[in-house]
Formats: C-alpha cells, sequence, structure tokens
C-alpha cells in the first residue's frame, strides 16, 4: 500500500483541516494509507525509531479520524516553528545518539538535522510527503526535494506572501476576520471621536493590510512603500473632519516603516532568523497624537484572525488545493508547490529561497500619495487582483 505523509508547519491559519481531512478522504479513494506527521519538521526529527509508530510524533489518519476536524481552525496535527536545517543544540532531539552531533554540526551550537529527517523518512516508508506551510516550511520541503524526496507542498499563510502563487490557504479569513473586527470597532471609535490605528499581521509584505484596506476603504500602510508621518496625520485630520462620526483611522502592516526610519527588533531569531518587531501600531498611535493633538487608540489584529473556524473562500481552496495534491502524487509528479496563477489552479516549482517573499506591486497595487489600495483600471485582471509577477 502506498503511504503518505502530511504535516503542518509554523503559524496555524484557518483551513489547515480541510487539507487535512481532503488528503485523507482522497488518498483513501485511491487505496493510500496517509501517515500525520505531528508538530511540523520536529516530527521528523524527533520521531523515535522502533517497531510501533511513535505516537508523540506520528498519527495514523483515516476517514474516522478526520471526519469532523475541517469543522474548526488550527490543525489537529499541531505544528511547530522548526528549521531541520539550522537546529539549536538545546533543540536537538535527546534519544539521538551524541556522537552523531559532531557531523552535522554547520556552526557554533549549530546543527543541520536534514540526514536525520532522511533517515526518519526511510524508516516510516513514506512514498510521497505532502508539506502545508509558509515561506519557512516550504523553504525545507525545497531542500527535501533537492535530496530526492518525492514531496509536494501546499502553501498557507496570512500574509499571502509564497512565491509562485497568488493565494495562500489562510489570507481570506485573515481578510474577513479583520475586517469584522475594524467595523465592530467604528462605533467606538466615533463615541469618543478617536483616530484608530489597527496593526496587522505583515512583516515583510502588505497584502493582508492592503486588501483589508480595500473592503474597509481605509487607508493603509505596507512595507513596500515607506510613509511619511506628517502626511499621514494630514489625510487622517481631513477623513476626520470629513466623517460625520468625527472619526478616522488606519491599518498598519507590522513591517510598515515611516521614510528614512526602521522598525526596531528584539528577542532571540526563530529557527528560520526572525526577531519580534517591535509594535508599530503603538508607536504610531503615540506620535499621531503627539503630532496632532487629537486622542488616539491602538487595536491589535493580529492572532483573533489565524483562530476560529475558516470562512468559505478558505475552505474551497483548502480542498481544491489537496485534491490537486493528490492528483500530482497519482501522477507520479512531485517536486511541486500547489498554486494559483493567473486566477486558475496549478501547479508549479517550490519557490527558490533566495527569492525572499512575494511583495505587493506598489506601482500596480497601492496609491503612495493617499495610502490606499488603487480601485481603478481593474478589468481583465484575476479575481485577487494582482498576477504572479515573479517566475519560480
Amino acid at each position: 500500500m502506498r503511504r503518505i505523509g502530511v504535516l503542518t508547519g509554523g503559524g496555524d491559519v484557518p483551513g489547515l483541516n480541510s487539507v487535512i481531512k481532503s488528503l485523507v478522504y482522497r488518498s483513501t479513494e485511491l487505496g493510500y494509507e496517509v501517515l500525520g506527521i505531528r508538530r511540523g519538521w520536529q516530527g521528523l526529527t524527533h520521531v523515535r525509531r522502533g517497531r510501533e509508530l511513535d505516537g508523540e510524533y506520528i498519527r495514523p489518519l483515516d476517514r474516522e479520524s478526520t471526519r469532523t476536524i475541517d469543522r474548526t481552525g488550527g490543525t489537529v496535527l499541531h505544528t511547530s516553528r522548526t528549521n531541520p536545517g539550522r537546529m539549536r543544540r538545546a533543540a536537538l532531539p535527546a534519544h539521538v545518539a551524541p556522537e552523531r552531533w559532531s557531523a552535522l554540526e554547520v556552526g557554533d551550537g549549530v546543527y543541520d538535522l536534514t540526514p536525520v529527517v532522511l533517515d526518519n523518512l526511510e524508516m516510516l516508508g513514506l512514498d510521497d510527503l505532502v508539506a502545508i506551510g509558509g515561506d519557512d516550511t516550504l523553504s525545507f520541503a525545497y531542500t527535501l526535494h533537492q535530496a530526492g524526496v518525492p514531496v509536494i507542498g501546499i502553501p498557507k499563510t496570512m500574509d499571502n506572501d509564497v512565491q509562485g502563487t497568488e493565494y495562500c490557504i489562510g489570507f481570506s479569513s485573515a481578510v474577513t476576520r479583520a475586517k469584522e473586527l475594524i467595523n465592530r470597532q467604528r462605533t467606538t471609535l466615533g463615541s469618543h471621536e478617536r483616530i484608530g490605528v489597527f496593526r496587522i499581521f505583515g512583516r515583510d509584505c502588505g497584502y493582508t493590510a492592503l486588501y483589508t484596506a480595500y473592503v474597509t476603504s481605509a487607508r493603509c500602510l505596507i512595507p513596500e512603500a515607506p510613509f511619511d508621518v506628517d502626511r499621514l496625520c494630514q489625510l487622517l485630520l481631513e477623513d476626520k473632519r470629513s466623517n460625520p462620526s468625527r472619526y478616522a483611522f488606519v491599518i498598519a502592516a507590522e513591517g510598515a516603516i515611516w521614510g528614512g526610519g526602521s522598525i526596531a527588533e528584539w528577542g532571540e531569531a526563530d529557527a528560520f532568523g526572525h526577531r519580534h518587531k517591535a509594535n508599530i501600531g503603538e508607536v504610531l498611535a503615540e506620535e499621531i497624537r503627539r503630532r496632532t493633538g487629537e486622542e488616539t487608540v491602538f487595536s491589535e489584529l493580529t492572532y483573533d484572525l489565524r483562530s476560529g473556524e475558516p470562512d468559505s473562500l478558505d475552505t474551497m481552496v483548502a480542498i481544491t488545493f489537496a485534491n490537486v495534491a493528490m492528483d500530482l502524487i497519482r501522477d507520479g509528479v512531485s517536486g511541486r508547490m500547489v498554486a494559483i496563477r493567473d486566477g486558475k489552479y496549478a501547479h508549479v516549482p517550490f519557490p527558490d529561497p533566495a527569492l525572499g517573499t512575494r511583495r505587493v506591486d506598489v506601482a500596480e497595487m497601492y496609491n503612495a500619495d493617499r495610502y490606499r489600495p488603487q480601485y481603478a483600471n481593474r478589468l481583465g485582471h484575476p479575481l485577487l487582483l494582482e498576477r504572479v509577477l515573479v517566475t519560480v
């Protein structure tokens, strides 16, 4: 019997369970067995070898165990931000023989456990692997592909910033939820005649902020276009004066910066080299208050967006991505990522990690003078407005 492995890595988003369920249901139709790998790539670095499957990290999946999982958010397989290619000494699996570590050390206290993962894939008898994740998770899937492992990638991230695809699972739910939260807070902003600053996900790209602004008719600030604080204050004061309820607001991606500045980072870097950024929303709300004399309020729109069940679009895309992945596996295709290209379902090569994240085309999508999305001249564009610009 052909055996398929599936894992979810990085941050959770709505829709992951829909992918897992659809992979399992389609696999059973094809006569395949499915093993769920728990806690992302950590499941393939820490799994214990033995006659029985290590239930801490490996979970057999069938129709009965996945029948209702698509009704909730998160991931039943759990997740982690493990990068097997760069693992610190403190994170190494305790049960692996210490004498093996010296051969795997690639830096001071940093280890490349790719050989361990390859051994464990063989031990588990996996014929194919499906990795569901964003840039970081898929970058290690690309490493496995280069090592000859039959692997298929499914892109997920609320940031919608994976190269090679116009859509990633979790994006629509994030925008839908952000719209609901912002519209709910309009009454408070209006009641107190305040200027609101909403901080939203988007470390390196501004898709989530931009599309939330698109559906709420808001100003937005994105990492791709540094902004001028005085110009922003001017626009917000204009908005406030022209609004009968006497309020205004702006949506700021977490990586947005004003001209000539940068956002400080703090804390230890994670396994993929990311550190926490200082809170642009808090800083900006105080700066607007200081420069305008208006009362401001800051609101965090981050983890609320990744929790809960997926919206209808994310559910539809998740189900379809899973079935496209299974079509590829059935046909013996590997080393590909399921994608949306020009508004159509497709599959593309794994993104080269050297390309970094996909970023907003400012000239096409953003009015950098008004800090608004571009609404005009959309005829002929795909459903989500922007085509993939980089060939992977």
